[in-house]
């Protein structure tokens, strides 16, 4: 996924008005006069760090994809137990998708 200026100023400034023409920061022009526009290197530290939280979820949108949805997930543990459930249901995918630890 590309995450662009748009996304990184809607994430550093929630409620704040602006417009962008393509996406560049040149393109960016700001409408609200009660919050600060961010400067360019604030916008391009969040494009990085966003990226970077979507990279470190990729295992959570495997994993969810894969999940059966929740009232068959729900009839395993109230036909079979908890325990069955984890072991036939969750941890096969856990395992086919494990949490990568992030690394600094």
């Amino acid at each position: 996924m590309n995450i662009g200026i748009a996304k990184a100023v809607q994430s550093l400034r929630p409620n704040a008005e602006f417009t962008l023409e393509g996406n560049s920061f040149q393109g960016l022009s700001w409408l609200d006069e009660n919050i600060p526009k961010p400067t360019e290197a604030e916008i391009d530290a969040e494009v990085i760090r966003l990226q970077a939280e979507y990279k470190t979820q990729a295992y959570a949108r495997s994993r969810k994809a894969e999940y059966p949805d929740w009232d068959v997930q729900l009839n395993k543990i109230y036909d079979d137990g908890i325990d069955k459930w984890k072991a036939e249901m969750v941890d096969p995918i856990k395992t086919k998708y494990p949490k990568i630890p992030v690394v600094d």
